[in-house]
């Protein structure tokens, strides 16, 4: 009896029938298929890009800081898959990819960290604009002041919100902070007041003041009278 002898290839070896160009699709497919197979895990508060299921696809998020805790929902921006290239930016934008802002993504939606091996799997690779829709709601912002002794405690005057761009929020903070320099630690006895950007909470949002309603300083001025009042008669 005569033995035959199989020659079989390594499934990580090339094939010689294939030109290099359709090897390189091969091997992006590998790569793509072995990432999906065993993602990295996301933990809460990793601080690195991660990967979200939008509808079929799969995108490229990355975390909002300090807002990238909660075991359910966590605050994400879209990002074009060849972020940080030059390029990325053009492309994500003519994409749809920048227009969307900071979403509030659920924690399941999260496959784990980002891997240049999903990109085939983007709205980007496709060629595809992002849907108006993206199963995401804003995450939106406010801001707080806050009175604080000298040994951080203390309380928040006042809550403004929802922003719905971050750059608006920014904006208000920085315009209450110059209309308290030279008396933000003598407006209210005992404390030192400051205005800074922080993540709207929309289960506490009847707490907030709505900044396009009225004028910030106006309720600014409004929230220190009363702080100062509290002080005299608490």
């Amino acid at each position: 009896m005569k033995l035959r002898l199989s020659r079989r290839r390594c499934g990580n070896t090339p094939d010689p029938a294939l030109a290099s160009e359709d090897q390189a699709v091969v091997d992006a497919f590998r790569s793509m298929l072995a990432a999906l197979r065993t993602p990295q895990p996301w933990a809460p508060g990793c601080a690195q890009d991660i990967a979200v299921r939008v509808g079929p696809f799969v995108e490229r998020a990355r975390p909002r800081p300090g807002d990238d805790h909660g075991p359910d929902l966590i605050a994400i921006a879209l990002q074009h898959p060849d972020t940080p290239h030059a390029t990325a930016c053009l492309h994500g934008h003519q994409l749809g990819y920048t227009n969307k802002g900071w979403l509030r993504c659920e924690t399941a939606t999260i496959l784990g960290v980002w891997n240049p091996a999903y990109t085939p799997l983007t709205h980007a690779a496709a060629g595809l604009d992002l849907p108006d829709s993206v199963g995401m709601k804003p995450a939106h912002y406010g801001v707080h002041v806050e009175a604080r002794r000298g040994d951080g405690t203390g309380h928040t005057l006042l809550r403004l919100g929802p922003y719905t761009q971050t750059w608006l929020a920014d904006r208000d903070a920085d315009r209450l902070n110059t209309e308290l320099e030279g008396r933000a630690a003598t407006a209210i006895p005992g404390f030192t007041i400051t205005a800074h950007g922080a993540p709207f909470d929309f289960h506490g949002h009847e707490r907030y003041a709505d900044p396009y309603e009225a004028d910030v300083v106006a309720l600014l001025a409004a929230a220190v009278e009363d702080g100062e009042r509290g002080t005299r008669t608490g």
